[in-house]
This record gives C-alpha cells, structure tokens and sequence, in this order.
C-alpha cells in the first residue's frame, strides 16, 4: 500500500468517525463540549442538536476519500487531480486543527466557556487534524516534486 493509499484511508476513517461522534453520538459529544455543572442549561440540547451538522460536513469528505481509494476513477490518476485532492483535504484537517489553536491558547476550558483540547477527546482531536494535516500536506508535496 503507497502512502498517498494510507493517507486516504486514515482520511476516510478519521472523517467517519467525526459523522459518528457527531451526528450519531450527539450526547456523548455535549459531555465533551459542556461541563457537567451546565449541562442543565437549556441552550445545551440546542447544542447537542446542532452538533449533527459538523457530522453532515465531515461524512461527505470522508466518503470522498474512501472513494478515490476504493474506485480509482480514470481521472483521478493524473498528478493535478490528486494534488488539488490533498491540498482540500489538508485544508480540511487544518482548519479543525486551526480552531481549536486559539482555545489552546487561552488556556483551554475556561469556566465554562470552551472545551479541555489537551487532554481526553479533544487531545486526540487536535493531535490527529494536525498528524493528518501534515500527512495530507507531505502527499502534496511529493505530488509537485
């Protein structure tokens, strides 16, 4: 298996599972967004609720990637084609990775604000965007080169 084969295939079962977390697991997600002393607060199952969209967004990338790897279609072959789709899905990683930069900054959950990004899920969260941000970005690379 190439390495571009890898890094589509971690793509496929990193978005997937963002679909699960979030569109499927919704509970499970609002106990990772929301401290447990707010979780009675009435704008939390809106939260729960509108967390299945950020599923909605990852679902179809990851199905994208899983066909590339899985179909092979004639005009994926050429260099371009690839290249514009590591370049999409590096952006994709990165901007996830990105967001959860200023949180980071500030020092993660504050009161009651945020989410904890260095450590449980959200650690793996960050980590992992960032792992594949750059993996996507090292298969774009060696696509120019």
């Amino acid at each position: 298996m190439r390495f571009l084969d890898v890094v589509l295939l971690l793509n496929a079962l990193w978005f997937g599972a963002a679909f699960v977390q979030f569109s499927i697991a919704q509970r499970n997600t609002l106990k990772i967004l929301v401290p447990r002393e707010e979780r009675g607060n009435p704008i939390a199952p809106t939260l729960s609720a509108s967390v299945a969209f950020l599923g909605g967004i990852n679902l179809p990338i990851g199905l994208l990637s899983l066909y590339f790897l899985v179909a092979r279609p004639p005009f994926f072959q050429g260099a371009e084609a690839q290249l514009a789709l590591f370049l999409f899905f590096a952006a994709c990683h990165f901007s996830q990775f990105a967001y959860n930069l200023p949180v980071l900054m500030r020092g993660g959950r504050v009161g009651v604000a945020y989410w904890p990004v260095l450590k449980g899920p959200m650690l793996r969260i960050f980590a992992i965007d960032a792992t594949l941000f750059v993996a996507n970005l090292i298969v774009a690379l060696l696509l120019v080169a």
